[in-house]
Formats: C-alpha cells, sequence, structure tokens
C-alpha cells in the first residue's frame, strides 16, 4: 500500500496538508496499536504497521520536496541514493557560488543570497504547472523528468543555502 492509497486520495506531486490533517487524524484513531490490544496477534501487527505507514506518509506529505521524491520514486524514476548528473551549466553556476562563499566576506552576503532566491524562482518555474496540474497516468513521463532535475537542482541549492548559514 503506497502513502496515497492509505490516505484514499490520488497520486499528487502537491498535497493539500491542511485538508489531509483530517484525515491523519482519523487514520491514526483507527489504527492507532492501543485499540488493537485484544484482538488476534495478525491483526494487533497489522494495526502496528499501517501505524507506522501513516507516520511515514505523513512526514513526507509535510516536505514538499519529499512528496516530489516519493512520486519519482513510485514512477520508478527515482532511486535511493541515485547519483543524479545535472546540467554542466548549472554546476558551473553552483561552483561559483560556492567560491564566493569559500572566500567567507560577509560583505558578499546579501548578493548571495539574492542569487540563490533568484535560481529557485528560475528552476521553479518550468515545473511550477507540471506540480500544481499533476495528474496521475496522464501527465507524460517527460514532465516527470523535469521535475526530477528541479529536485536535484534545488536540493544542490538547499546545500548552498545551508553553507551560507555558517557565514552568518
Amino acid at each position: 500500500m503506497n502513502y496515497f492509497d492509505l490516505f484514499d486520495i490520488p497520486i499528487q506531486l502537491q498535497v493539500d496538508t491542511q485538508t489531509l490533517r483530517t484525515k491523519f487524524m482519523q487514520l491514526s484513531r483507527l489504527y492507532h496499536p492501543d485499540f488493537y490490544t485484544h484482538d488476534t496477534p495478525e491483526k494487533q501487527e497489522d494495526a502496528l504497521q499501517k501505524s507506522a505507514l501513516l507516520n511515514k506518509a505523513w512526514k513526507v506529505f509535510q516536505q514538499p520536496e519529499e512528496t516530489l521524491a516519493y512520486v519519482l520514486a513510485l514512477k520508478g524514476l527515482l532511486t535511493e541514493n541515485e547519483k543524479y548528473q545535472l546540467n554542466p551549466d548549472f554546476l558551473m553556476e553552483m561552483m561559483e557560488i560556492n567560491e564566493a562563499i569559500s572566500e567567507k566576506d560577509a560583505a558578499q552576503l546579501p548578493a548571495l543570497k539574492e542569487r540563490l532566491e533568484k535560481l529557485q524562482q528560475e528552476i521553479h518555474s518550468p515545473v511550477k504547472d507540471i506540480i500544481e496540474q499533476y495528474q496521475d497516468g496522464k501527465t507524460p513521463v517527460h514532465d516527470l523528468l523535469r521535475v526530477k532535475e528541479y529536485y536535484f537542482q534545488k536540493k544542490y541549492l538547499q546545500r548552498i543555502h545551508s553553507s551560507l548559514g555558517a557565514l552568518e
């Protein structure tokens, strides 16, 4: 059972966590192991597994990047510990930013933050509609591959942003 089946929602790249909150609370009560203490060991184990799966799903759905990764993995487009090859132009720009960070010049900090913010917008813009309007079984694979590129670029930007935090 995948996380979307558990919540009885369609597979999507962007979930409304406010709407899911009610469903999460319902399912938490339904599968809470304490309610199965007098049932058979099989039912107890099933409730324990579903409760654990529910908590994992909720944690993933709380983080948009994790939701993207989960759907990409469901579709067989992302593997654990995958070494994805990013666009050379993107990597060149990341190298320039990393060099600026390594200089540890606090005066550059505002400009670097602005540059990262602009990059974030640039990488998100081409996939924004794909993410918002994704329909399982209808959205073409090449669109999902664009989302995969975005996912890895965003992870890279997040690492750099963390490096910037060390300068502050």
